[in-house]
């Protein structure tokens, strides 16, 4: 399994936009196959931090995905509300205590 976190700094008068963004794609980004699991975080100290947690059978089903005409269109939509360019990482879980 593959862990994807993509840290998001907007503009603050972009939040609502990502959020609508966000809440018109998270149902078909977890039905895109290979993803399993996704969240979506907001820093408490600065409310335009945005962070996306998601799960992914492997390298290959995230690259599917990025490559995908639907991710270009998001994509496309989403990086205009940025103040910074996005970070992102690929990372294995090694731990947990939950039963993710």
């Amino acid at each position: 399994m593959l862990v994807r976190i993509v840290k998001l700094t907007l503009k603050p008068e972009n939040i609502p936009s990502f959020e609508q963004i966000f809440n018109d794609s998270k149902k078909k980004i977890v039905a895109f196959e290979g993803c399993t699991f996704l969240e979506l975080y907001q820093d408490l100290n600065h409310p335009n931090i945005f962070f996306t947690y998601s799960f992914w059978e492997n390298e290959a089903a995230l690259d599917n995905y990025r490559s995908s005409s639907f991710f270009i269109n998001v994509w496309g939509q989403t990086k205009k509300l940025f103040q910074e360019k996005p970070e992102a990482w690929s990372v294995a879980k090694l731990q947990s205590s939950n039963q993710f």
